[in-house]
């Protein structure tokens, strides 16, 4: 069995020589390696060895398959630079010609809009903080102060996982779990995706991103909030932009309030964009709710503090004319070359 190796090797780089063609090697892959293969009948036959004797002989069989592969590889390298030599005998290659450019990609407006919003906060003063796009119901609602019975929890509007698992609908998760692990003073911003059981139009998508702001500390008041959020604005769509807060409700702040901006595209005086009223709507805000301070365990007689979100789908759509949410989800070339 091992001169019959021996020669199979001699054989094999004989036949391999001679190869000629990509099919010629084909066949000898088949001949040589493939499942009918004299390499693999003499594996079968490893059985008739003693047990001293097989585990020396397979060694050598493996070294034979070895030889055959490089032998064949070798062979279909040096084919394929034959052949291009052929195919491009006589052809002069002119050096001075500039080469073929590859097409540029680009980020996508969302994604830019994210970084943007990112350093806008930064140079606030505030920090970013990340979460799980997976979460429990007691850091998306039990922590957030929302009773069992609220219309967010329904099967309507939230989806569910197994285990008590869900998708989370905010943000708002990363700003539990960062009071939870850290004392204040806390001045974060928590960006991410969120997801609802939306049917999509041109203002919903079950697949939306959201940047959430938390400032926790001793004094901060209802005028830090509005200085902040008139801050953001200037700085996000410029110096003439106004913003204002009007008196709303969520479980999870006490006053609560929906945060308002003159509308960027008339200036303030009506259009077809604000509906003619001249404030555009940009997400909620409000006080923290003492409630949610006890659950995470911040005395709420020392400690005060402001949370607000954003859409960033509604405001990309506001900084670059986008008419509807859709268009940022399909991926149109036509659409995404103008942000190369």
């Amino acid at each position: 069995m091992h001169q019959q190796l021996l020669d199979l090797i001699d054989k094999a780089q004989i036949d391999i020589a001679q190869c000629s063609s990509p099919n010629d090697i084909l066949n000898a892959k088949a001949l040589y390696l493939g499942k009918k293969s004299y390499l693999n009948t003499l594996f079968s036959q490893l059985r008739e060895l003693s047990a001293e004797e097989r585990p020396a002989f397979g060694q050598k069989i493996n070294d034979a398959r070895t030889k055959i592969e490089e032998l064949l590889n070798f062979k279909e390298k040096a084919l394929k630079t034959q052949n291009w030599d052929k195919q491009n005998a006589g052809v002069k290659t002119d050096f001075s010609m500039p080469g073929i450019m590859p097409e540029r990609g680009g980020l996508h407006p969302l994604t830019i809009i994210m970084h943007e919003i990112e350093d806008t906060f930064l140079s606030m003063g505030f920090e970013i903080a990340e979460g799980f796009d997976i979460e429990d119901e007691f850091h998306n609602f039990d922590a957030l102060n929302t009773p069992k019975d609220h219309p967010s929890r329904n099967l309507a509007d939230t989806f569910y996982l197994d285990n008590g698992k869900l998708l989370r609908t905010q943000t708002s998760p990363v700003q539990i779990r960062v009071m939870e692990n850290f004392k204040p003073p806390i001045r974060i911003i928590s960006p991410g995706r969120c997801y609802r059981n939306d049917k999509p139009d041109p203002s919903h998508s079950p697949v939306f991103s959201q940047v959430e702001a938390l400032v926790v500390d001793k004094g901060v008041s209802l005028a830090d909030l509005r200085d902040t959020l008139q801050n953001f604005a200037i700085l996000m769509f410029g110096p003439n932009v106004k913003s204002r807060i009007r008196p709303h409700f969520f479980p999870f702040t006490e006053p609560s309030a929906e945060i308002d901006i003159s509308c960027v595209n008339c200036g303030g005086t009506g259009c077809r964009v604000c509906k003619n009223s001249g404030w555009l709507e940009m997400g909620g805000a409000g006080m923290v709710d003492p409630n949610v301070f006890n659950i995470v365990g911040i005395d709420p007689e020392i400690y005060s503090g402001f949370a607000f979100g954003l859409g960033i789908e509604r405001i990309t759509m506001l900084k670059y004319n986008i008419p509807d949410m859709r268009i940022l989800f399909e991926n149109d070339l036509r659409m995404l070359r103008q942000f190369r």
